[in-house]
């Protein structure tokens, strides 16, 4: 091969490189403009982009289906866990809390709700055991919800099998008075990974993104994704979430024992190339940090 000829080869080479460099940068881009919510964890437990600060929900102590407010969270059962997370520092939860308790933030603000049509997606790292370290019957490392899971709730759980199973749940509201579906139907809108074998110590990326929920057709489409991988859809439905955001939470670490990193929602779905992105790159949403 000739000199120049080589020359050649290597400036072709180049150019696709940077060609391939700059488009991922530009995806990039667009993924940091979509972000409504993000919480890296790094040193503190309230969001570095979005609004309002944890807050607590507990059940009423006398009486049934009724809850308890409470600004802040209990610092001894979650904390920032500096340089343990798969980018920098990340929450630690160390214990359930009594009464049912889960930490959340407001929906209002964080997320592009929208009565007659919406979409977004969820993105976050979990390290856990779901076989030995969980307490609980179920976990939810999210569930996103005003009313309950079942109830217009969009969700992750480790369910009470042996060992657990990872599932995706976009359940839509109910009317009152009317029973909606059960996670044990066949029919039910969920995606379902059976035994999963997370363990301590291994990190894990979780998206679930969505869209046409709240449009009153049969047009709405879920889908989850596990470390860059697509697992599974429930479309074709009517899903209506029907929050009133003033009441509605971002509940986090539900039951939950491990290590979550890297929390982020966003105003639109993503593309596998996202995912991909944001999986490949775990750090890719620090610059947002104030």
């Amino acid at each position: 091969m000739l000199k120049w000829e080589l020359i050649s080869i290597l400036a072709m080479l180049g150019l696709g490189i940077f060609a391939v460099g700059a488009r991922g940068q530009e995806k990039g881009a667009a993924l940091k403009k979509a972000v409504l919510f993000y919480a890296s964890f790094d040193e503190k437990l309230t969001p570095d982009i979005g609004a309002g600060t944890l807050a607590t929900r507990f059940n009423h102590e006398k009486e049934a289906g009724k809850f308890v407010f409470a600004e802040g969270f209990d610092k001894k059962k979650f904390r920032v866990a500096k340089k343990k997370g798969i980018a920098g520092g990340c929450l630690e939860a160390v214990d359930v809390l009594p009464r049912n308790g889960r930490i959340f933030y407001p929906v209002k603000g964080n997320l592009a709700f929208k009565k007659g049509g919406w979409g977004g997606a969820m993105s976050m790292w979990i390290n856990t055991d779901p076989n030995k370290l969980l307490k609980t019957t179920f976990c939810d490392p999210i569930q996103i919800t005003q009313k309950g899971a079942n109830n217009g709730g969009i969700w992750f759980d480790f369910n009470n099998a042996k060992p657990r199973d990872l599932r995706m749940g976009v359940f839509p509201a109910v009317r009152e008075g009317t029973v909606g579906a059960k996670e044990s139907d066949a029919g039910a809108p969920m995606v379902r990974v059976p035994k999963v074998a997370f363990k301590q110590g291994e990190w894990h990326h979780v998206v679930i993104m969505w869209k046409n929920f709240d449009t009153g057709k049969k047009n709405a489409h879920a889908t989850l994704f596990i470390d860059g991988k697509k697992i599974g859809d429930v479309k074709d439905r009517a899903i209506a979430m029907d929050w009133d955001v003033e009441k509605a939470g971002i509940y986090i670490a539900v039951n939950y024992i491990g290590l979550i990193d890297e929390l982020a929602l966003f105003n639109r779905p993503l593309t596998g190339a996202e995912v991909n992105l944001l999986h490949e790159n775990p750090g890719l949403l620090t610059a947002l940090k104030k």
